[in-house]
């Protein structure tokens, strides 16, 4: 009986278990629970920052905030190069923390401070999304957010009393978003003279402290000290408005700045050619100087004179007195058609010492060829007195500073009295558009004075970045500057010159604030605009 009660007992168990899996199935099938509602679907975009960042503990700004653009291909480059990098950091590091040593050393009476080992480690930062600003001026403002869990090898050695510590630096974790202003955009590679960084909060700081292998983090109050300690420090010196500079290249020799004045005083010439048919000539002289888009100075025409005197004096704007020269050329005037070149010459500004008169006379040559047969013909001679004035090192340092309140106290000596210096920068143009051809060039014209850009072929969307200058007798509070945006075209000959919009600014306001810069709407233009920087220099 015992066999058979086990065999039935076996078979009724796998009887039980198959029903009751059967009966559960139809439960969970078909008998719904009424306490259990639908789950509430909602987008993403719906969700408010804080359940977002319950969700998930890391968003990139450039997901939470839409003018953080994404940058992973800079977190690849700098993974690159962040051998080289490492080593370049390192080196600046110890620039900056060399004279901060070299103060507390004096003023806490330590013997010396050494740094030991330096090295960043093996982990680049990452950046987390880039901030870009849009300004007026020939600046480049960006604001990257960095984070970084380095793995940095920091060993200071202190030594006071004859006794030594060594104090290492571990783990390290930053996070911050700095300010950095690339100004003034020059055109020199590459293309900035200055970086500026600042901080527009304080930074994250978390790092481990050792001291002889023993944790220094781990007294009690130490490690909140210590964070607040760097924290206020680091912002004490570069939190915004305070900043660090850098200078990558000399501002005043990359955007060509005024540095001097050059008087030349045409005395005479002798024994100019014959030009006009009854064995004459009407000579008139030109002076320029080379490498520069001002206007040239013109003498009065002596008519009817191989050997005229003029005793005429011309100021002209120096930039660089090293590669610059003067240029003379001679004409004969004539009443009708081109006038005719009797001659030039030129003259480098480097055989000129400053602040001491010098004469020259120049043999007037054909061409600046120096194999040309033609040059080896007399052709007369000029005779000059220069005279090269350089700014002095206070004006240079005020009047040259790359800050928005970038003005010259005072114009360059030679100016008349009560006058100075208007300095017209055109920077680019927007939309500009012809009916016929869009070849758009800019037209300045200052008390009857014209000057031009260079034309930009087929662009609607001009940069310039040229430079023009007007010495003046007096302020021009009461004169306007004409700007008018002209398209040219050789293919037209009906409709060679189109007019694109045009601007009447007054100079009250550069009088008065020294320096605007604005961008304006073009007159007779849909949506014509351009941006014109206006300076004045007074005497």
């Amino acid at each position: 009986m015992g066999f058979f009660s086990t065999i039935f007992g076996f078979f009724g168990f796998g009887f039980g278990i198959s029903i009751g899996l059967v009966i559960g199935y139809f439960l969970f099938i078909y008998v719904e629970p009424r306490d259990v509602k639908d789950p509430e679907i909602q987008p993403l975009v719906e969700k408010d920052s804080e359940t977002l960042q319950r969700m998930v503990p890391e968003i990139p700004l450039w997901i939470k905030n839409p003018d953080f653009d994404r940058i992973d291909w800079l977190n690849k480059l700098v993974e690159y190069m962040w051998p080289y990098l490492n080593k370049a950091i390192c080196k600046t590091a110890e620039n900056i923390a060399k004279p901060i040593i070299a103060e507390q050393i004096e003023t806490y009476k330590i013997e010396s401070v050494e740094l030991e080992e330096l090295t960043l480690g093996s982990l680049p930062p990452t950046f987390q999304g880039m901030k870009v600003f849009e300004t007026e001026e020939k600046e480049l403002i960006m604001e990257p957010s960095v984070k970084w869990a380095g793995n940095p090898n920091v060993i200071v050695a202190v030594k006071k009393f004859g006794l030594k510590a060594t104090v290492q630096v571990e783990d390290l974790q930053v996070f911050l978003i700095p300010r950095i202003t690339l100004k003034p955009l020059v055109p020199s590679f590459p293309c900035f003279a200055n970086i500026y960084v600042s901080l527009m909060e304080k930074p994250h700081v978390d790092f481990g402290l050792k001291l002889v292998g023993a944790d220094l983090m781990s007294i009690p109050g130490l490690y909140k000290f210590a964070q607040e300690f760097i924290k206020d420090q680091v912002a004490n010196m570069y939190l915004w408005p305070k900043t660090l500079e850098v200078q990558v290249i000399d501002p005043t020799k990359a955007m060509k700045k005024p540095v001097g004045v050059l008087n030349a005083k045409v005395i005479r010439a002798m024994k100019l050619k014959k030009k006009d048919l009854l064995g004459a000539s009407d000579p008139y002289v030109v002076l320029k100087l080379i490498e520069d888009n001002l206007a040239s100075k013109k003498t009065t025409v002596k008519h009817k004179n191989l050997n005229p005197e003029w005793n005429e004096e011309f100021s002209l704007i120096v930039k660089d007195p090293e590669t610059q020269s003067l240029e003379i050329r001679v004409y004969d005037w004539e009443q009708v058609g081109k006038h005719d070149k009797m001659g030039m010459n030129r003259i480098p500004l480097k055989e000129v010492v400053p602040d001491e008169p010098k004469f020259f006379t120049v043999d007037l040559l054909k061409n600046m060829k120096p194999n040309d047969a033609q040059n080896e013909k007399s052709r007369g001679q000029v005779v000059l007195e220069l005279t090269y004035k350089p700014f002095k090192e206070e004006e240079l340092a005020k009047g040259l500073s790359f800050d928005r309140a970038q003005s010259l106290v005072k114009a360059p000596e030679g100016t008349p009295p009560g006058g100075g210096l208007l300095v017209v920068i055109v920077h680019e143009a927007q939309d500009v558009e012809g009916k016929y051809h869009t070849n758009p060039h800019v037209r300045l014209i200052f008390k009857g004075e014209e000057r031009r850009t260079k034309i930009m072929k087929k662009n609607r969307d001009p940069r310039w970045g040229e430079e023009f200058q007007f010495l003046v007798e007096e302020p021009p509070a009461s004169d306007k500057l004409h700007v008018e945006v002209v398209s040219t075209s050789s293919r037209s000959l009906l409709r060679q010159k189109e007019s694109l919009g045009y601007v009447d600014i007054s100079l009250a306001d550069v009088v008065s604030n020294k320096r605007i810069n604005e961008r304006y709407h073009l007159i007779d233009s849909k949506n014509g605009r351009i941006q014109i920087e206006i300076q004045w220099r007074a005497a």
